[in-house]
């Protein structure tokens, strides 16, 4: 007759919904079991640990039957386990079993290790997000110890800067033409524009209204020329008729005072 073999991935089933007092299965009671007796799991006394995992079964009165029959079934393999070692100590195949039960605690245990670090990151996630958003640093109080008070002559003044300037390779202030492309020119004002372009309607009269655009030397002149013209007709002064390319503009109001249109 054949001795069963009891491997240990098809003996311990571990569900995370169901718990056991503080424990989730077999695995987490015997390691809770070698951590109260500060036992390394490579160091495990199979004797002593079937005594205390059989003492506290013996103290659960009441348990669920589907959870009760995992520690029950793990209870039995480490029976199995202390049976096969004491009948011979060169017993391999006992050997090969406490291994794989040791694995599978080094497993359990790197699992439980891994979900406590991340617990406490995100716990410190919400500090960092607190420390960052609502705590400020206070100001510190001056130390007038390391306050250092400098006595210069300006002549030293003058040679630091000379010497600053050396060093650049540009000894004078750059001209204006030097910007050109790098600082944009300021915008025309609309108020100007108003002004010229009601001039230059009561002087030529109707006027096509692609017509006000030429002369302009800038793209702000251009939009400038536009904003003008939209006043215009706001404040009742011109008027403008047509669409598009047959568009014309007409001075309804010669009197007007663009000064008070803005």
């Amino acid at each position: 007759m054949n001795t069963p073999i009891f491997q240990l991935e098809h003996v311990v089933k571990i569900k995370e919904e169901d718990a056991l007092e503080n424990f989730v299965g077999p695995l987490d009671l015997i390691l809770y079991l070698l951590s109260k007796n500060k036992i390394a799991i490579q160091d495990i006394k199979i004797a002593d640990l079937l005594d205390q995992y059989l003492a506290y079964i013996e103290q659960c009165q009441t348990m669920d039957l589907e959870v009760a029959s995992e520690f029950v079934a793990m209870a039995a393999h480490l029976v199995y386990i202390k049976t096969r070692m004491l009948l011979s100590i060169e017993d391999e195949e006992a050997k090969s079993e406490m291994d794989q039960l040791i694995r599978s605690l080094e497993e359990r245990q790197r699992n439980e290790d891994y979900m406590r670090v991340k617990a406490m990151a995100e716990k410190l996630e919400v500090r960092g997000e607190y420390g960052r958003d609502i705590f400020t640093k206070r100001p510190e109080t001056m130390d007038r110890s390391r306050i250092f008070e400098y006595d210069q002559e300006k002549s030293d003044l003058v040679l630091c800067m000379q010497d600053l300037l050396d060093r650049t390779g540009r000894p004078t202030v750059p001209s204006l033409h030097s910007f050109d492309g790098i600082v944009m020119r300021e915008p025309y004002p609309v108020q100007d524009k108003a002004r010229d372009l009601l001039c230059r309607l009561v002087k030529g009269g109707i006027t096509r209204f692609q017509l006000l655009f030429l002369g302009a030397r800038s793209r702000s002149e251009l939009v400038a020329t536009f904003l003008a013209v939209l006043e215009l007709c706001k404040a009742h002064v011109v008027h403008v008729v047509g669409s598009e390319r047959d568009c014309t503009v007409k001075c309804i109001d010669e009197n007007a005072d663009t000064a008070q249109l803005f």
